[in-house]
């Protein structure tokens, strides 16, 4: 698993964004309006993928897409 890879995931799960715009550094609440059902998308894509849950605090807690998946690698580890 690279974050690279989880990018490409996150970009496939939203529309509006492209293909290529999220970075590691990239704040990805800055990239598409962030609710409650973006937090879940994200919460079900990492849970299928993944085989980890987060929850919306480990979201909350999370700045870039980095952080984010940083999370997912250390609640894998942790299972």
């Amino acid at each position: 698993m690279s974050v690279e890879k989880f990018i490409e995931q996150v970009e496939e799960e939203f529309e509006e964004l492209e293909s290529g715009s999220l970075k590691p550094e990239s704040n990805f609440r800055e990239y598409f309006e962030w609710n409650s059902v973006n937090a879940l998308i994200i919460i079900a894509l990492i849970d299928s993928e993944y085989d980890v849950t987060i929850n919306a605090e480990d979201i909350q807690n999370s700045e870039t897409v980095q952080d984010l998946y940083n999370k997912v690698l250390e609640l894998k580890e942790a299972s």
